[in-house]
């Protein structure tokens, strides 16, 4: 394995998600990164649990960009809104996030985000982040009136709890960011174990998002 500084100075990662918010949290830890989507197909295998799923999914997109991008550290990442052992993906339609959201009104859910980092070398490291959330109670004018926003239409679960979808949440178990879909402290073991701790400022040095030219402007 080639030797690299503990510190992550020199190794910008590549963020394999088209993902705002997983972009914007990597920028609020100061980790240099520029954006390079995987795309792969999300469907849900027969008899896939939601860990293997997002796991498979993060792995996947991680490793089809490090194919592209040799010599860097690819972060991929996945996930899903679970009810009742069902994968919910992102809804169809509107009329499709509103039935979504009133099958989550008043209940608790759980929301599995996996994460994936690859090595110059090829080597995997990976991990799965769960956390119970449960929405308040709300009528199907509530929805339909949030489902109005457009925010619900890209959520895996038809919401966002870092955005106006936060008012349907009473509360949570778990770690908010693994909601948000970059759970951090998975992210900061994966780092560790990749031999490129987390160190505060260490990767500030380049703390500007960049965009390779076919995959357009940051999202």
């Amino acid at each position: 394995m080639t030797a690299r500084p503990a510190d992550g100075r020199g190794h910008r990662l590549v963020l394999a998600s088209r993902s705002p918010r997983r972009a914007d949290l990597l920028s609020m830890l100061a980790i240099p990164f520029e954006i390079d989507p995987a795309d792969i197909p999300e469907e849900v295998l027969p008899g896939e649990d939601p860990v293997a799923h997002t796991r498979r999914l993060a792995e996947g997109k991680a490793r089809a960009v490090a194919g592209r991008r040799p010599g860097r550290l690819v972060l991929g990442g996945d996930t899903v809104v679970v009810r009742d052992g069902t994968i919910l993906g992102k809804p169809g339609d509107a009329d499709h996030a509103v039935a979504m959201l009133l099958s989550l009104s008043g209940r608790a859910h759980e929301v599995v985000s996996a994460l994936a980092l690859v090595e110059p070398d090829g080597c995997v490291h990976a991990g799965v982040s769960r956390t119970t959330v449960w929405l308040r109670s709300f009528a199907e004018q509530e929805a339909r009136a949030y489902v109005a926003t457009g925010e619900p239409m890209d959520k895996a679960g038809a919401y966002a709890i870092q955005g106006a979808g936060a008012v349907l949440v009473e509360s949570l178990e778990g770690d908010y960011f693994t909601v948000v879909g970059l759970p951090v402290p998975l992210l900061v073991g994966l780092l560790g174990a990749a031999g490129v701790p987390y160190g505060f400022g260490g990767w500030a040095t380049a703390s500007e998002v960049e965009v390779r030219p076919e995959t357009g402007a940051k999202l």
